[in-house]
């Protein structure tokens, strides 16, 4: 089964062609350390998901690109061609002269009811190009106005025309430091939006990535190219094919309607995080050795200490053993605390896969008390590795990680609207005060919801 993504704004269409230029060169690695015929299948997987093959034999990626700028689609579109390995579709790409000046209400009020017709035209178009749709993939950011604005207005559009197909957005959440003095109304409007009308939302933070780069990749001189390279990385050791579940050489058909029913078993919990286990630069992997226990051992501890990567790891924090409280007094305000789960999903790739132990993952003191273990954790595996390392792995969990950032930008849009601070600049496209009441009310109930998961 096939997914369309939509790349919206200049964060979107950057994000989008590494994605489908890291997925395009690991489905083509000679590496793969598997068999030939393992290898072909698992090519063939990649390739039905996410390219369609062009009369010149070039693959071309499922994909519709979307910015109220034209810049960053020409280098975009001018990038994947050069690359010479695949490309992007005629006529899959819209843009205008325009931008959204960061303003989320420009983009939801002005461009998306104005370009509604052309931009679902065009989207319309590639999905009549596959043969069955698992659904869309919508990569954009929160803090400005396009991706933003126009992204919440695509979703629910999509929402509205393709109501039994899935709908997952790649969420870019802002540096804490702030790249846009309004990005924190901006993002609490798009998650808002988003909880009605997406069915998960993958959120990547730009300060956590930051530190990958810095602290596990060396980089130096870190750039937005690096930041989306990591990206990346992430979202193809998720998206890239894996063994079903009655099958050791049959890829699954359909990866994100499993990674749904499997990570949001209720509608009220719809943010996930993405970790990986190892990340590093090829100097430091080549004087490196990896076995199972040891990534899982540190991956596990990276879950239940809300660690974004596999640095700085506190190993202090425990599950809380059952009926007593747990070491210290831990909430969702402090530090250092346990992070609950509702649902966690371990993809495993590469040498020897079939001997690496999950079991402690399935400790019932990891999760909710309303869900058993069974239901709450799964395991997808491929003995084909992954783009450089012999052995990886990732964990996409819907947990209580993101509930202090969520809870801190929520507080940080309040602190400005309760002085009126930037108001102006959204009523006059349209918007109400109530607009905004009923953004903070959602997502004050979303934070409150992933606090009553656990300790």
């Amino acid at each position: 089964m096939s997914i369309v993504t939509v790349q919206l704004g200049q964060c979107g269409n950057q994000i989008g062609f590494e994605v489908f230029d890291a997925l395009f060169r690991d489905s083509h690695c000679s590496q793969g350390l598997c068999s030939k015929r393992d290898n072909e299948a698992y090519q063939a997987s990649c390739r039905e998901r996410f390219f369609r093959e062009e009369e010149n034999g070039v693959p071309v990626a499922r994909a519709v690109l979307v910015d109220m700028e034209p810049k960053v689609i020409n280098q975009t579109l001018s990038k994947a061609a050069q690359s010479g390995r695949w490309n992007y579709g005629q006529h899959t790409s819209f843009c205008q002269k325009q931008g959204s000046g960061n303003n989320w209400a420009y983009g939801y009020s002005v461009h998306g009811p104005k370009h509604e017709e052309s931009i679902m035209n065009l989207i319309q178009t590639e999905v009549e190009k596959c043969d069955s749709l698992s659904g869309f993939f919508i990569i954009m950011s929160m803090a400005g106005g396009t991706g933003s604005g126009l992204g919440a207005f695509v979703t629910q559009k999509l929402q509205d025309q393709y109501s039994s197909s899935l709908k997952m957005n790649q969420i870019i959440w802002p540096y804490g430091t702030g790249e846009v003095i309004v990005q924190n109304y901006n993002s609490i409007l798009t998650l808002s939006h988003l909880y009605r009308s997406s069915d998960a939302l993958l959120i990547h933070e730009n300060d956590a990535v930051h530190k990958i780069c810095a602290k596990r990749m060396n980089i130096k001189q870190i750039s937005f190219r690096d930041l989306n390279r990591v990206l990346a990385h992430q979202l193809g050791s998720v998206f890239q094919p894996t063994y079903s579940e009655d099958s050791s050489f049959h890829y699954r058909r359909n990866p994100l309607g499993d990674l749904m029913e499997h990570l949001v078993p209720h509608p009220e919990f719809k943010m996930l995080g993405v970790r990986n286990i190892p990340q590093m630069s090829a100097a430091s992997l080549a004087y490196s050795t990896f076995t199972w226990a040891g990534l899982l051992k540190h991956l596990r501890q990276m879950l239940i200490s809300s660690a974004k990567m596999e640095e700085g790891i506190n190993w202090q924090v425990r599950p809380p053993l059952s009926g007593l409280p747990p070491i210290g007094k831990a909430s969702a305000h402090k530090e250092h605390h346990f992070n609950t789960s509702l649902a966690n999903l371990v993809v495993l790739r590469g040498r020897e896969v079939h001997s690496a132990d999950v079991e402690g993952f399935k400790d019932p003191a990891l999760y909710t008390s309303w869900l058993e273990p069974v239901d709450a954790f799964s395991v997808w595996k491929t003995q084909r590795a992954f783009d450089k390392y012999e052995k990886s792995a990732a964990l996409v969990s819907n947990s209580q990680l993101l509930v202090k950032p969520l809870d801190m930008i929520v507080g940080k849009a309040w602190n400005m609207f309760s002085s009126k601070a930037f108001i102006h600049q959204y009523t006059k496209f349209g918007m109400e005060e109530e607009d905004f009441l009923d953004s903070f009310a959602l997502l004050e109930q979303v934070v409150a919801s992933y606090g009553s998961l656990g300790p």
